[in-house]
């Protein structure tokens, strides 16, 4: 039996008819959750999927993400969720980065013909899709592929894409061991129980959601809010009314929410409102305790740490807090050296829940070696001791808290999600219209932070023609919101 099976068979016994999961006006008890699991493990086992397979799921928070999830660990089955949004060009990438026996996908509307097949292009005839077939009783459909799993090295339980340095997927590969130190650090950090009730409007496909929503409530025996189609009033309706006391969401939703004219006091004992993605802006934080007497926790986390470090005190809002039990942190020159207390320096991790196991459709670049003949290790990996180069650029002061000051690389967070300003300025530059290009992220008060270029034209075009080049090659979270068209960079 499998780790998260494993979890939901204990959390059924002991929780029965409460509930798991609610969804809009809908609810799934522990035992409901259990038999459906059940059900959709054995239809995919009669699909020939085995023990080993990478089975990808690219839905939204939908009951049907978990329980597909959980139905593909109890087979053995390493669960690849993908982002639904995912354009044709990414989902190439991610196609040949993680070669899935399944996909499962809703209707894709107007991009509803072939998938991209693993190697590239659409299938045909000769590529390694092998046929479509509904899910029983749903609209989504599962997309066979004659492929075998992957060595990556270790027993692999599930992959979470993320952005490699360059702005291409990379598939952070997690052990059961990874799983369960990334739960007992939530579980442990948060004080969540059998009685928390946990609103999870980020995405579940993405490490954020996955690792502060569904995991604990595994393995707690929780109560799972899920929403997909983000409303900042039924977000606060849901919190007010469903007394939510542990919430993951980004700074933006935080600040649409303080906004409203209806904002009230959430009457919760021990609320646990988690900041994380980006920068919390200090007014954005003084607004929302005004209007919800709640003090935003900013959180440091990642696809390859797990939950790092929480600011309970929720003061001041430029820190993410100090490292919670089981992680450590330490800082170093660009080279690995020591450096100064409270100097900025490069941000590493080591723990349990650190996975330095990637899958990528980029090549292999050898390290660049010191004089002193040490190999520096590339950002997103782990060195020989187990430490992990985050990439981002800190300081920690005398008291242990931790203060982030930016990255090491170009990339940069919107939204949460990983961009990578080169690959947006090099698919601007990839528009015959366009000569140079130059991209950037500003804060929006309204929108949050928004990708914006500059671009020389070589030729007379309109913003709306690069912005569609933009959207057919782009992540929708990658493509400018605004073109600013100058005669020189």
């Amino acid at each position: 039996m499998t780790l998260l099976y494993d979890w939901l068979k204990k959390a059924a016994k002991a929780q029965g008819n409460n509930k798991a999961l609610v969804y809009r006006d809908n609810y799934l008890s522990w035992r409901g959750l259990l038999h459906r699991v059940d059900r959709r493990a054995q239809e995919f086992k009669s699909m020939n999927i085995e023990a080993g397979d990478w089975v990808g799921l690219m839905l939204g928070n939908v009951p049907d993400f978990v329980i597909l999830a959980l139905a593909l660990s109890k087979l053995d089955v390493v669960v690849v969720p993908v982002d639904p949004t995912t354009g044709s060009r990414e989902l190439e990438l991610v196609l040949a980065a993680a070669p899935m026996r399944a996909l499962v996908t809703r209707p894709r509307g107007s991009e509803g013909g072939p998938l991209p097949q693993p190697g590239g292009g659409a299938a045909d005839g000769d590529a390694p899709q092998e046929v479509r077939r509904r899910l029983q009783g749903t609209l989504l459909t599962c997309t066979m592929f004659k492929q075998k799993p992957p060595d990556v090295g270790v027993d692999a339980a599930m992959v979470l894409f993320t952005s490699d340095s360059l702005g291409d997927p990379k598939g952070v590969v997690r052990t059961e061991a990874n799983l369960q130190a990334v739960a007992d650090n939530a579980v442990g950090t948060l004080g969540i129980d059998d009685q928390s009730r946990i609103l999870c409007a980020v995405p579940l496909f993405h490490a954020y959601g996955w690792d502060l929503g569904l995991l604990p409530v595994l393995k707690t025996g929780g109560t799972l809010f899920l929403e997909e189609e983000v409303s900042a009033r039924r977000l606060a309706k849901i919190v007010r009314d469903q007394r939510i006391d542990v919430m993951p969401a980004m700074p933006t939703m935080y600040a649409e929410m303080a906004r409203l004219p209806t904002a009230r006091h959430v009457e919760v004992d021990n609320p646990r409102y988690l900041s994380g993605g980006s920068a919390l802006p200090k007014d954005v934080a003084d607004s929302f305790f005004a209007g919800y007497a709640v003090k935003l926790m900013p959180t440091y986390h990642s696809t390859e740490t797990g939950l790092v470090s929480v600011n309970t005190a929720g003061k001041p809002v430029t820190s993410v807090g100090k490292p919670i039990d089981g992680v450590q942190v330490k800082l170093t020159t660009p080279d690995g050296g020591k450096i100064a207390a409270g100097k900025e320096g490069i941000l590493w991790v080591k723990g349990d829940s650190v996975s330095g196991v990637a899958v990528g459709p980029y090549e292999e670049v050898a390290a660049p070696v010191k004089a002193k003949g040490k190999v520096r290790t590339p950002v997103g990996q782990t060195d020989a001791k187990g430490w992990l180069r985050t990439g981002d650029r800190a300081t920690i002061d005398r008291s242990g808290r931790i203060s982030l000051k930016g990255r090491e690389d170009d990339l940069v967070k919107v939204d949460g999600k990983r961009v990578a300003l080169g690959e947006v300025e090099g698919c601007l530059e990839a528009f015959p219209k366009v000569k140079r290009a130059q991209v950037s992220v500003v804060h929006d008060p309204l929108t949050g932070s928004v990708v914006v270029a500059k671009v020389v034209a070589r030729s007379k075009c309109q913003a709306e023609e690069i912005i569609d080049h933009c959207a057919r090659n782009l992540a929708p979270y990658k493509v400018p919101r605004r073109i600013e068209f100058c005669e020189t960079i």
